[in-house]
């Protein structure tokens, strides 16, 4: 089965760099990398041709658009439109996958299923202080290194960093109390099963557009399956700016809609101007 990892980034070259080197870690690597770039200036662009040049037989390809603000939904459908591969996992290029990430999410992959993730999440010091070395030699999944680094406070930290045998933490992520929602750091799906909904609404910014695809996904047949324990994460600290109380009001109500009326396309998708 070909699989196709999608990063979305923006602005934040150093993050992807980082991100693409605990790619190259993956006990499976992805058959095809695609960075979805949602108007980045060309430092990024330098920061993926570096890229290139270190690691030249991962087949890599960059989709962009011109920044009109945030509209991650529209790169990630290009992306997804754009793709070849039979199964799609996508991440934000600030997250750090664990050596077993890409084969974990292989694994339980299903027509009739997506999998969804937790991340581990670090501080802003201890994000400027990650060193390529230390994705590279695995540090910061070391539970000594994020102990330290403080994101462990809780037992669902500690769990999420993958602490305990594979079937202890394979039953917990049955049993735990956690919705089945899609989170679009640590998420993938069969590629003609986002296409039979049509994709991502292109109309939602930030705050509430993952939710709202899940559910869709969820009222096509296609159910979520959490892999919350086993597909250890981390997630570098950044700045939101684009947060925006009024869009996330807005949101909620699509969300509520979706989920009431039991709809799975979207007009504003992939596909424009056909209604299912």
């Amino acid at each position: 089965m070909q699989c196709e990892l999608i990063i979305s980034t923006y602005n934040s070259p150093r993050a992807l760099t980082l991100t693409l080197l605990s790619v190259t870690r993956q006990d499976r690597l992805p058959d095809s990398i695609c960075i979805a770039d949602d108007g980045s200036g060309p430092e990024t662009r330098d920061a993926i041709a570096a890229f290139q040049a270190r690691f030249p037989d991962l087949p890599l390809r960059h989709v962009w658009h011109e920044d009109r603000g945030f509209e991650k939904n529209v790169i990630l459908n290009d992306a997804i439109r754009s793709s070849t591969a039979e199964y799609l996992v996508f991440i934000d290029g600030d997250c750090l996958i664990s050596p077993g990430f890409i084969a974990r999410h292989l694994e339980v992959a299903r027509p009739d299923r997506f999998c969804s993730g937790s991340l581990i999440r670090l501080d802003d010091a201890t994000t400027k202080a990650v060193t390529e070395e230390d994705v590279l030699q695995g540090r910061v999944f070391d539970l000594d290194w994020l102990k330290t680094s403080g994101a462990l406070r809780r037992l669902t930290g500690w769990l999420k960093a993958a602490p305990l045998p594979k079937p202890v933490l394979e039953l917990l992520e049955h049993i735990y109390p956690v919705g089945r929602n899609w989170c679009g750091g640590n998420a993938s799906a069969y590629r003609s099963a986002i296409l039979a909904v049509n994709g991502l609404d292109e109309d939602m910014k930030y705050g509430g557009g993952d939710k709202e695809f899940g559910i869709r996904l969820a009222n096509s047949g296609v159910k979520g399956r959490h892999l919350r324990f086993t597909a250890p994460l981390v997630h570098l600290d950044h700045p939101r700016s684009y947060k925006s109380k009024e869009l996330i009001a807005q949101h909620r109500v699509k969300i509520i809609e979706a989920r009431k009326s039991g709809k799975f396309w979207t007009d504003d998708g992939i596909t424009k101007g056909e209604t299912v």
